[in-house]
């Protein structure tokens, strides 16, 4: 049992385990780096398989906000054989300077996939994007969730997106029996750029429970 995803309805000690099982007891990641619990997720069931189908066959992926791993290891095991999961994190929350256990949880974990190359970036974005020029078939926005947060990474990454190419929102809509607010700087974004401005280039393609995905048009909308 290599992760566990949240079960609906939610509670913060609702996560079974993948394919079932019983609710994770050892919250602090240290107990995933040992070995003795499964890697956590910050989503749900449903949104893993979203996550999945959108990576499967890209080549370069960026995830904005790792934690303990489970959407890039998601992400990897679908990947093209020949793809790179960049993955951007500073690990900054973490009271002991090296016992940093959620970096080690995430590395251990994602590391044990050996689809592609994952690229391990330990910045906040907006240090990461200086150096950044190369195109890119999906990113995961899921870092600052300030509505200056997601709104810099926005404005910083997707212009590196291809056509065709495809940004993910965590946390950026209201659902049923879900946790979001409509103060959160994610579904504000999404609900200001996609649902009453309506920006041009992009498109809403799916929504599952917390999650946006939303695609560079290769065209102008509405042609076929």
């Amino acid at each position: 049992m290599r992760y566990a995803v949240l079960q609906l309805p939610f509670s913060a000690a609702n996560c079974s385990y993948e394919g079932g099982g019983p609710a994770a007891l050892l919250r602090h990641p240290v107990y995933a780096w040992l070995g003795l619990r499964p890697v956590l997720a910050q989503h749900t069931a449903a949104e893993h398989t979203m996550l999945q189908h959108w990576a499967a066959g890209c080549e370069r992926l960026v995830e904005i906000g790792v934690a303990e791993g489970v959407s890039a290891l998601a992400m990897r095991e679908v990947m093209s054989e020949n793809g790179t999961l960049h993955l951007i994190d500073p690990f900054h929350l973490n009271r002991v300077p090296g016992l940093n256990f959620m970096k080690r949880a995430a590395h251990r974990a994602v590391n044990g996939c050996r689809r592609g190359t994952a690229a391990w970036i330990e910045k906040f974005s907006y240090e990461a994007v200086r150096d950044w020029s190369l195109p890119i078939d999906l990113i995961l926005i899921d870092g600052d969730h300030t509505a200056e947060g997601v709104e810099r990474d926005w404005n910083d990454w997707s212009r590196f997106v291809k056509p065709d190419g495809v940004v993910l929102f965590h946390d950026a809509r209201l659902f049923e029996g879900g946790w979001t607010g409509k103060d959160w700087g994610p579904v504000q974004l999404v609900n200001r750029l996609f649902r009453t401005r309506v920006e041009r280039e992009w498109q809403i393609v799916e929504e599952t429970h917390s999650l946006v995905a939303v695609k560079r048009l290769a065209q102008g909308p509405g042609v076929a």
